[in-house]
């Protein structure tokens, strides 16, 4: 299930929708990717939230990073590959490697102070359940 809010992200602003194949070609193909996980906006009703604060966190780094919106069909699959636990989630990533996750919807300027840290930080490997990894992450 989507919703306008988040359709809108793709028909209006002229995001990519990413289906799980056409993930990585994306994401080596541009330096600094967000990926958008909003998960089903019955269940997170946040989702909402974060596809209306994304573009202007988008604007406000100043084209430093190309944002996507996960397919809701990928997204189950590929948050096992990123290690999140809570959604809505915003992907961090540079050329495909991984740099940290912003979850749920958070302050302006956590959001603003999150972004900044994570893609000035070394990529590192996403944290995986039961495993903790130290990263850049907002939770």
């Amino acid at each position: 299930m989507s919703s306008p809010l988040i359709d809108r992200l793709v028909t209006e602003l002229g995001y990519a929708r990413l289906e799980i194949d056409d993930l990585d070609p994306f994401l080596h193909a541009h330096e600094h990717v967000v990926l958008f996980f909003a998960g089903d906006p019955g269940r997170y009703p946040e989702s909402g939230d974060v596809a209306v604060i994304l573009p202007e966190l988008v604007k406000t780094l100043d084209g430093r990073v190309t944002p996507a919106v996960v397919a809701a069909g990928a997204e189950s699959a590929l948050q096992g590959r990123y290690g999140f636990s809570a959604w809505p989630a915003l992907v961090f990533l540079r050329r495909g490697a991984y740099l940290g996750t912003i979850t749920r919807v958070q302050d302006w300027a956590d959001y603003l102070a999150g972004a900044e840290r994570i893609l000035t930080a070394e990529p590192v490997r996403p944290p995986t359940i039961g495993i903790p990894v130290a990263t850049a992450n907002c939770h």
